[in-house]
């Protein structure tokens, strides 16, 4: 089966032949002929397999170019993937008259609404920013025929559930509504039902898998051996692009910053981060100046990147459905991939809903013994009284109150610890005027220390 099979318009079939699109994966073999008869769906398939296409396709063929409100409205989780989806609907339609947007917080709301107000035909949108503009009556969704709610497991979670019924509050009754996932319980169906009308379930695939082409191990590590253990295996495996997966954006941030330490450069995405750190992250991550990206669960969500090697759960994630969107990073249109899942005692009670949600037990690794000492981090700056002395559980050595400034009040900053390996000794101070040399510091002239650049 190809393509033209579905009897798409001309246009539409030459942006995909463009694209390099030539058999629909079997996610878009299922849906886009229910979808042209009028259907409501419900899809479930592996990430990576084409879900975009499966629903963008057939709205394209079926909507009318040229209005003034927006006749598509999806709703995603997070702004990445927001502008993933809208990306590949421009490819797609690349020779229709088909004007689409994405609208989503985390940058100034002026250019959005420019493009909402000349009109278009598609919007992408998350639910927050949908409704900033929705209140201060910039779009309005009366036109709206085609709802897609796309990561619906996630969409549909209780967390969003207020956002989502407020937005479909606006929308007619009278139109069609497509739910798409790379997992859907059987409680998320039940839910994702009340919004749409008779929807089939499609199922790409067994319920809640993980492609074959991945594998998976499991290393029981305590909670101290994690960033240890995760430096071994991008020091010691044949890592390529990596994701590491932290639970929260603290978790993300430490991480990405003891990996530099360690000489590992990292990317992050999180929630703490612009859009414009996020972007330039992806980018760095993407094009391969650095090969490890360090990535919540929301951020990374729907994420499309190409040759992801090696995903690493550095936290068990708490819910099993976000395990099967993780190791989806990697893996991806038939590609192999590994996924490696770090689980300490206190989330073996995760592991068990994960194994329980794909149906079957995940290999344990041994961990290597013993684990490789890490390079001294960065001293920590403390307040005036602290104490000093050298401390792994807080982050290294710990300044004294006498060396939190100099005799003359002039503050200074450490020395990185060199590459070497060497670690480094409690900061010293010299007598004034002394010319001596103590903690990688050097006197300019008495009473004045200058730090030493490290390259």
């Amino acid at each position: 089966m190809n393509f033209s099979d579905f009897k798409l318009n001309p246009e539409l079939l030459k942006g995909l032949v463009a694209m390099g699109y030539a058999t629909p994966t079997p996610i878009q073999e299922k849906t886009i002929p229910l979808l042209l008869q009028g259907k409501d769906v419900i899809g479930c398939a592996q990430t990576g397999t084409g879900k975009t296409a499966a629903f963008a396709l057939p709205i394209l063929q079926m909507l009318t170019p040229g209005g003034t409100k927006p006749q598509a409205l999806i709703i995603t989780p997070t702004r990445e993937l927001a502008e993933q989806i809208d990306v590949a609907i421009k490819d797609y339609s690349r020779f229709m008259r088909i004007k689409s947007a994405a609208v989503y917080g985390g940058v100034k709301s002026g250019p959005q609404e420019m493009a909402l107000r000349r009109g278009i035909d598609i919007l992408v949108a998350t639910p927050g920013r949908l409704l900033d503009h929705l209140r201060n009556g910039v779009v309005s969704l009366k036109g709206v025929k085609f709802l897609v709610l796309d990561e619906a497991d996630r969409m549909l979670d209780m967390g969003f559930m207020p956002d989502i019924k407020r937005i479909v509050a606006h929308i007619p009754t009278e139109r069609q509504t497509l739910l798409y996932s790379a997992t859907m319980p059987p409680e998320m169906e039940k839910l994702g039902r009340s919004f749409s009308h008779n929807a089939e379930l499609i199922l790409a695939g067994p319920r809640n898998t993980t492609a074959r082409s991945v594998r998976q191990v499991v290393y029981k590590v305590e909670k101290t051996e994690k960033l240890r253990l995760l430096v071994h295996v991008l020091n010691h495996s044949d890592t390529g692009s990596t994701i590491v997966f932290s639970r929260t954006r603290h978790g993300a941030e430490r991480i990405a910053k003891q990996l530099s330490r360690q000489g590992i450069e990292a990317a992050r995405i999180h929630a703490d981060r612009s859009q414009a750190q996020r972007l330039a992250a992806l980018d760095n991550f993407r094009h391969g100046r650095c090969q490890v990206l360090v990535a919540t669960d929301i951020a990374a969500r729907g994420l499309d990147i190409e040759n992801v090697t090696h995903v690493i759960n550095y936290d068990t994630p708490t819910h099993a459905e976000d395990y099967v969107h993780r190791i989806g990073r990697t893996g991806r249109a038939a590609a192999t991939g590994d996924a490696l899942t770090f689980t300490s005692v206190e989330e073996d009670k995760y592991l068990k809903s994960i194994e329980k949600l794909i149906g079957k037990p995940l290999p344990i690794t041994p961990k290597p013994s013993p684990l490789p000492e890490l390079a001294a981090p960065l001293p920590v700056k403390l307040p005036v009284g602290s104490k000093t002395g050298y401390s792994p559980a807080k982050g290294g050595f710990i300044p004294s109150a006498a060396n939190a400034k100099n005799p003359n009040g002039n503050s200074y900053k450490a020395k990185r610890p060199s590459q070497s390996g060497h670690s480094a000794r409690p900061l010293t101070q010299t007598p004034s005027g002394a010319g001596k040399k103590s903690g990688g510091y050097t006197p300019a002239r008495a009473g004045q220390y200058k730090p030493q650049r490290s390259h």
